[in-house]
């Protein structure tokens, strides 16, 4: 069976990025997309189709995917399709048979709406909701295109059923666990997330603010046409001596990184899934997260502490965690061993004979 995933962009390196490549190697497919910017920088052999890029102003950016993603006719070239993203989903209307590995409905439409409203500027605010007005009716009705939904975890199962009224199945977002490794218990802490306001970043600084004998490392970026630069832009201003932020690293320095850190911080407002967790956990590293989302889906007793959105709650845990990180190893590999490529392999290779 010749199978395309179509996925919206490579603009940045993020948890999404990391799933779909394995998802592509594991089937033997090519990848269909838009912008490839990142693509070089994840070292993958998998075949890339770009289909343009896109416009890198926000919401233009969003509405040149879309468009790009609707365009295009390959029935004739492949035997079934899979779409990841918030834009590729476009193509369901003429890829048959299909599934939708969605990672969330659009959160800007959607729980995050008010949120996204009230970081725009008073004309910046009128484009975006008559964006979000118009496109949010395209983004359903694309949706009944779509044969089935599989999701990333019961927290985005639920947006799905309150958004789109349809329900979808569960099968975890993977990792290769045998690539990961526990070097040492080192001097500083890990934090790996997109740079975006919604992953909350500023509560990381604030808490190790507040423990200036620890460290933190936070490394990720962003895509240009994100609403992110300023974001960026203010967290740089004012970093504390013990908060180093490194931007995006090759995937060897990251795997080096988990290898070597105390434990992983993440302070995501209600995350999707969450995939460092795991990688932090494959690595026998703690975590410390909010109690929010698809933390609590990872997030065991044993491999970490959840703790509440507040810097003071999250310095506080981190002083105990790394007390002692050593002790949360064995937990931690155990649990993320049940994340692994095999597991996630069976199930979607199973969804995609269903459907098919």
């Amino acid at each position: 069976m010749k199978i395309a995933i179509f996925h919206d962009y490579f603009g940045a390196i993020g948890g999404g990025e990391r799933v779909v490549l394995t998802l592509a190697d594991i089937l033997k497919a090519d990848i269909i997309t838009t912008d490839t910017d990142a693509a070089g920088r994840l070292g993958t052999s998998v075949p890339i189709r770009s289909l343009g890029s896109t416009v890198k102003i926000p919401p233009f950016k969003q509405i040149s995917a879309t468009w790009k993603f609707a365009s295009p006719d390959y029935s004739e070239d492949y035997d079934f399709f899979i779409f990841t993203g918030n834009w590729s989903h476009y193509a369901a209307r003429s890829h048959h048979p299909n599934l939708w590995y969605c990672y969330t409905p659009v959160r800007a439409f959607y729980d995050l709406y008010p949120a996204f409203l009230l970081r725009q500027g008073f004309l910046a605010r009128q484009a975006f909701r008559a964006w979000t007005s118009v496109h949010r009716r395209l983004d359903q009705r694309s949706v009944t295109k779509v044969d089935r939904i599989v999701t990333i975890s019961e927290n985005v199962r639920q947006r799905i059923m309150q958004y789109y009224g349809r329900d979808a199945e569960i099968i975890y977002p993977p990792i290769d666990t045998s690539r990961y490794r526990c070097i040492e218990y080192g001097n500083f802490w890990l934090s790996v997330n997109r740079l975006y306001p919604e992953k909350r970043i500023e509560l990381q600084i604030e808490a190790f603010r507040m423990i200036p004998d620890e460290q933190l490392v936070i490394v990720g970026g962003y895509a240009e046409g994100d609403h992110a630069g300023r974001y960026v832009e203010s967290l740089r201003q004012n970093l504390p001596s013990n908060v180093e932020l490194l931007g995006e690293v090759t995937e060897e320095y990251l795997l080096d990184l988990y290898g070597r850190c105390r434990g992983l911080v993440c302070t995501a407002l209600d995350e999707d899934f969450g995939l460092t967790p795991v990688e932090a956990m494959a690595s026998g590293k703690p975590v410390v997260a909010v109690n929010e989302g698809g933390f609590r889906e990872t997030v065991t007793p044993g491999t970490g502490v959840l703790v509440s959105a507040d810097a003071r709650e999250i310095a506080e845990a981190v002083r105990q965690v790394s007390s002692e990180p050593e002790r949360y190893r064995e937990a931690c590999v155990k649990r993320a061993k049940e994340f692994d490529t095999i597991v996630f392999s069976e199930k979607i290779q199973r969804v995609i004979n269903d459907v098919s």
